[in-house]
């Protein structure tokens, strides 16, 4: 029968906070965020079944439980620190966590990546995907780059780029309804939902006083919505840098060019806890992306 086990990294979340007093110093010696440690504080004591610790405010004790559990742990992390390892290597590698929404991360950040790596071969870099405008916490990730309005309480938040919307549609779709040559026309496409590219301010800017869709095909993904245009089912809103191999291929085209949305509601934002960029390999990578991205 297989044993079940704490997660390692809840062990040594728990036994600095304990030593310390403080999810905060517990959380600075880890080199994770404080609510990345409260995480796996809560890890622990959902997979144990106890409190471990009694919060007052700021303030953090062991609780009775805690304490008597807290010996055991301590003693197995000292016998796995202490356990002879000869062919570990001398020093832990930097690295970086950083989560991005997953087209961000395929189009944007991947094909620009090397350039990092040049410039700091030394730094390992971790990529994690989020779903944009749905998961809101840094996790346990250094930085996030974020597709949203840019509000977000208690982080430093830094805009990366915005740049124009406007609609595209597959030649295969439009030879499919007859075409698209008139705003009118679009009455008779079927348009394509997504709460990260809103119908309402194109409207606006085309002058068409049309409600937001309510019905048809929604997809809150920006790769998967271009996908769905690629195949042909409707009409939708994308971004230059996203469209730009498939317009050049001609597998989709722009309608109406003179209309496009200036400033949408939403753009890209890096943000994180001011902590972080005490670590070098974040301020690095802080500092690369904003020269990079800020100039696209």
């Amino acid at each position: 029968m297989a044993i079940r086990l704490p997660p390692v990294h809840a062990l040594s979340a728990f036994e600095a906070a304990a030593r310390h007093g403080s999810f905060a110093l517990a959380a600075d010696e880890l080199c994770i965020t404080p609510s990345a440690l409260s995480h796996r504080i809560r890890l622990l004591e959902e997979f144990v079944g106890e409190r471990l610790f009694l919060r007052d405010g700021r303030t953090v004790s062991l609780s009775e439980f805690g304490r008597r559990y807290l010996d055991v742990v301590r003693a197995a992390l000292r016998a796995l620190s202490d356990f002879p390892l000869p062919h570990r290597s001398a020093a832990a590698q930097p690295r970086i966590k950083i989560t991005v929404p997953p087209t961000f991360a395929r189009y944007l950040l991947l094909p620009r990546l090397a350039e990092f790596g040049a410039l700091h071969p030394d730094v390992a870099v971790e990529i994690f995907l989020s779903v944009p405008l749905y998961d809101l916490s840094l996790s346990e990730s250094d930085l996030e780059v974020r597709f949203g309005a840019g509000k977000y309480p208690d982080l430093v938040t830094e805009k990366l780029f915005e740049e124009p919307t406007f609609a595209v549609a597959s030649r295969t779709y439009l030879e499919r309804i007859g075409g698209i040559d008139t705003l009118a026309d679009l009455r008779k496409a079927a348009l394509l939902r997504s709460a990260l590219e809103p119908w309402q301010p194109w409207f606006e800017v085309a002058g068409l006083d049309w409600a937001e869709p309510s019905a048809g095909l929604r997809v809150d993904d920006l790769g998967l919505l271009l996908e769905a245009v690629r195949q042909g089912h409707g009409v939708a809103l994308t971004r230059q840098h996203f469209v730009q191999a498939m317009l050049a291929s001609g597998e989709v085209v722009q309608l109406f060019p003179d209309i496009q949305l200036k400033t949408p509601p939403h753009a890209y934002y890096v943000v994180y806890e001011q902590a972080e960029t005490s670590r070098p390999e974040v301020e690095h990578f802080l500092a690369w992306l904003k020269s990079t991205f800020r100039s696209i």
